[in-house]
């Protein structure tokens, strides 16, 4: 049997008005035990009502319910939104109502699960509600609406009909070698139909790379030896003094985070100690955690600073950071300039000078702007770019083993072990839906 849940669904603190959702086979019966007003149970779904909430025959709020019932509502099941005032205290005295009258309290995620369960959102589409509620730009937004809009899910669709076909149509050729209709699954057949897939599929993870950059941000490391102005450059950048900022060398001597978005790029910042030898047991824990910083990285920024040549500390970190996406910033040039290297930028972090520079280089080099015309053809997280790289190895072996004509039965489990990830994105599973297939496309009801 299914509980009736409720949860406060809106920020905790004081506020105007506070949300309290309920949910369950029982959600309307039990609300309307407490709710003096209209006998919500009577009331038609997706309306308003206003009233008390009552405990003990006294009013505790003055609230209005919003009735939504199933399957017509947001996790398929009946609904009651409860709108309190807002504070902390009332909130809670209205929870602790509803508690004492027949629900319990959900878990975390639990109406998105019941949502998922009741088929009324898939994995994707729960994944965009929290990718919508933490945008943190237009791009990121705009690609997490598109998840809510099941682009997602028919980009997956698309796939997934295709590997259908196929795996229905190898089936019919094992199981009804009789049957006249069917497509004879040759390794000619095959391996056209999986080297499509495969274009295809790495157009849509080389779109991932950005997509997931716009929405999750991208792990950027301020790398760059003592006193070259990192912590300046990280300042500049907040716009307020995060990091400390000194003329003695070293004086940054553990990691300094923050969030910053520059034109739709959403940046985890990471300034780094400086790197350089040292015999100080601390500052030399705060390089070594500079440089896995650098390793963990998916974007540099490595500062150099312009009034002085290069060293053999700049040097090597110059090689460091040769193979990672980088961008080289050369600070301080309100001073006289003594370097040049081509493609970097000059700013002067202790003026707060050359900061346009260095956001139109990063939309560069993030390329989020070719977002807007990759027509929702990629996938908005970690999860889903790995399943959909699961899919694309399974495909891969599958084409090695056309290419070697193995037997098509056993080219099959590769294509099945393809089409199984490619369900895991969206929370699918083949095994019913083959089945269907089986029936519906070939009519073999023998």
């Amino acid at each position: 049997m299914v509980d009736n849940i409720c949860a406060i669904a809106t920020p905790y603190g004081v506020g105007a008005i506070a949300v309290i959702r309920c949910s369950g086979p029982e959600a309307i019966e039990l609300v309307s035990k407490v709710f003096d007003g209209k006998n919500l149970a009577k009331c038609k779904s997706h309306t308003v009502h206003y009233g008390h909430i009552i405990e003990n025959g006294e009013a505790v709020d003055e609230v209005l319910c919003s009735v939504f019932k199933g399957p017509n509502s947001f996790d398929g099941e009946d609904i009651v939104e409860i709108s309190t005032h807002g504070g902390v205290y009332v909130t809670n005295r209205v929870l602790g109502v509803l508690l004492d009258n027949g629900f319990r309290l959900a878990e975390r995620g639990e109406f998105s699960k019941r949502a998922f369960l009741n088929h009324r959102l898939d994995l994707t589409e729960a994944e965009s509600i929290m990718d919508i509620i933490s945008s943190e730009n237009d791009i990121a937004l705009k690609s997490s609406l598109g998840s809510l809009r099941h682009q997602t899910r028919n980009l997956i669709r698309i796939f997934r009909d295709k590997i259908l076909d196929i795996l229905a149509k190898i089936e019919v050729n094992i199981d009804y070698p009789e049957y006249e209709d069917s497509v004879d699954v040759t390794h000619e057949y095959l391996s056209p139909l999986i080297d499509d897939m495969l274009i295809d599929m790495k157009k849509i993870l080389d779109n991932s790379e950005v997509s997931t950059i716009a929405i999750h941000g991208i792990n950027t490391a301020i790398v760059g030896k003592p006193n070259v102005g990192k912590s300046s450059l990280l300042n500049m950048m907040l716009d307020e003094n995060k990091a400390i900022v000194s003329d003695i060398p070293g004086t940054t001597r553990d990691l300094v985070e923050g969030r910053l978005t520059v034109r739709n790029v959403t940046l985890n910042l990471i300034d780094t100690a400086g790197i350089h030898e040292t015999d100080d047991y601390v500052e030399s824990i705060g390089i070594e955690r500079s440089r896995n910083a650098i390793n963990k990285a998916d974007l540099v920024l490595m500062v150099l600073d312009a009034s002085n040549e290069l060293d053999d500390i700049d040097k090597e970190l110059l090689k460091l950071t040769e193979n990672k996406k980088r961008i080289i910033i050369l600070n301080k040039s309100d001073l006289k300039q003594k370097l040049e290297i081509a493609d970097a930028i000059s700013v002067s972090a202790l003026r707060s000078e050359g900061m346009d520079l260095l956001s139109d280089k990063i939309l560069e080099i993030t390329s989020i702007n070719s977002l807007k015309n990759m027509d929702g053809n990629y996938l908005n997280n970690n999860r889903q770019v790995a399943l959909m790289k699961k899919a694309y190895k399974s495909l891969e072996a599958a084409k090695v083993s056309c290419e070697m004509l193995t037997d098509v039965s056993l080219i099959e489990i590769d294509i099945k072990d393809a089409f199984d990830a490619l369900g895991e994105i969206t929370g699918e599973s083949y095994p019913d839906e083959l089945i269907t297939a089986l029936f519906t496309k070939f009519c073999l009801g023998k």
